[in-house]
């Protein structure tokens, strides 16, 4: 299976919440830029933050892709919570894409790769990680790379 991380794109510094905050017009032209890595690619579920600037993403990359099932919006992943936590999601998952944010998108990858939270992997705005295992279990699954647009 593989498993694909992408940080949103830049969002504008401010809003009436953090939640709130829109994708700035860098950051749609940056999520384009690492959507075109996934052309051609086994996707079959895109799983996104419900802050605004993942679902934007998300839809930026649904759209480029062409990709026709919805994206499916979870509270799970954003950038509060616990990377041992959206492992324990993960049990269902084959050739998903994750659209979240730092620190979780960092620390998830870490944990994944390395088995602990002690190895962050560095995310820009719109950094796409793709990782592969069997299973995504913490410390089984190998980055094969990082893209930064």
């Amino acid at each position: 299976m593989k498993l694909w991380v992408l940080r949103h794109g830049q969002a504008e510094p401010y809003a009436r919440s953090d939640a709130e905050r829109e994708l700035t017009a860098q950051g749609r032209e940056e999520v384009l830029r690492s959507a075109a890595h996934l052309i051609g690619q086994p996707l079959h579920a895109i799983i996104a933050s419900p802050y605004v600037r993942a679902q934007q993403t998300a839809q930026l990359v649904r759209e480029a892709l062409g990709f026709d099932p919805q994206i499916l919006t979870v509270p799970w992943l954003t950038s509060d919570n616990n990377p041992l936590a959206v492992v324990g999601h993960l049990d269902y998952a084959d050739n998903i894409l994750l659209v979240s944010h730092q620190p979780l998108v960092g620390n998830l990858i870490g944990l994944l790769q390395h088995g602990h939270l002690r190895a962050p992997q560095p995310m820009h705005t719109a950094s796409l990680a793709e990782l592969e295992a069997d299973y995504p279990l913490a410390g089984a699954m190998t980055l094969n790379s990082v893209k930064h647009p």
